[in-house]
């Protein structure tokens, strides 16, 4: 199989190196900044094991790919840049490509369907964590679930999906289809807006968060806003109401990943843009679209954007 990676940043390292270790063809799509790191062996180590391979081509432009067919791209690059990856990638895309988005929040999928038709378009949920320790280098420091991929819309054959799946699978990524890929990305939507950003804002990691009673209240709320805008766009959820769900987040989805600081957290101290406005500010944008409020999450998104804009920087 002919694979490109677009963005050769922490998850996207750990599926290219992944994948060709498994014998495919896999191609990246880079930053010209970060080119000339990334034209030896890439490498992956952590809890999915240590891998160490060197890509058939990293470029800097899809133009210089414009004679490889490609049976599928994988969107690894942040949601602020989807719209103009997608783009960039149009080109390429042949009628047998597929375009699967590996990304964080809400509104990729949605994007990416936008522009290059949702028989394109397979969205993932990936909730393994890993990050980027040097460019070219990424370690898988948790992983709380199998990654999912689907389409929404039903319109990509069932078992093409499901070949997909077991290949990403076979590779040693867990990766199984879903029907209900969609309700399953709002499961993580809820996860990582309750832990993401408040991890950022107080540098501390997820077990930090649900131990303290305060900041417990200010994730309850964030998800209790959660499932009222959800349920006024019909978007339909994994769980009956939002108790049901806590006493899940705490319980079940918690301790595994009690020691992990989120990819926010990161971002802060290396003065890089977050994804909030893929998270808890595309909870205020849906929210406006009905004419309502979440305070929380507004509070929440405007904390992160200051801390953006200040160039906050701390240590662990």
């Amino acid at each position: 199989m002919n694979v490109l990676v677009v963005g050769l940043g922490a998850i996207g390292t750990v599926f290219s190196v992944f994948l060709k270790s498994a014998g495919h063809n896999v191609y990246g799509l880079t930053k010209t900044k970060y080119l000339n790191d990334l034209q030896g062996e890439l490498e992956v180590t952590g809890i999915l094991g240590k891998r160490k391979t060197r890509l058939d081509l990293v470029v800097d432009s899809p133009a210089k790919l414009k004679d490889i067919h490609f049976d599928l791209i994988i969107l690894t690059v942040k949601s602020f840049d989807t719209e103009t990856a997608i783009n960039e990638i149009k080109e390429i895309v042949s009628q047998k490509t597929f375009i699967l988005s590996a990304q964080n929040g809400y509104g990729n999928y949605e994007t990416a369907g936008n522009i290059i038709g949702f028989d394109k378009v397979i969205l993932g949920r990936v909730i393994f964590g890993s990050r980027l320790l040097k460019i070219g280098s990424a370690e898988v420091t948790v992983i709380a679930d199998a990654v999912c991929i689907g389409n929404p819309h039903n319109l990509i054959p069932e078992q093409t999906l499901r070949n997909i799946a077991d290949i990403i699978d076979k590779s040693g990524i867990p990766t199984y289809y879903s029907e209900k890929v969609y309700q399953i990305l709002w499961d993580k939507i809820l996860y990582n807006s309750a832990l993401n950003p408040l991890g950022a804002i107080l540098k501390c990691n997820y077990g930090t968060l649900a131990e303290d009673e305060n900041t417990r209240k200010i994730m309850n709320k964030i998800i209790e806003e959660i499932f009222d805008i959800t349920k006024m766009h019909n978007i339909k959820l994994n769980w009956k109401d939002k108790d049901e769900y806590i006493k899940h987040f705490y319980e079940k989805l918690i301790p595994p990943t009690k020691e992990h600081f989120p990819s926010m957290y990161y971002d802060i101290i290396s003065n890089k843009r977050t994804e909030i406005s893929a998270l808890n500010g595309a909870i205020v944008k849906l929210a406006y679209e009905k004419g309502l409020s979440v305070p929380t999450n507004e509070t929440i998104t405007l904390l992160v954007k200051t801390l953006e804009n200040s160039g906050e920087k701390g240590e662990k």
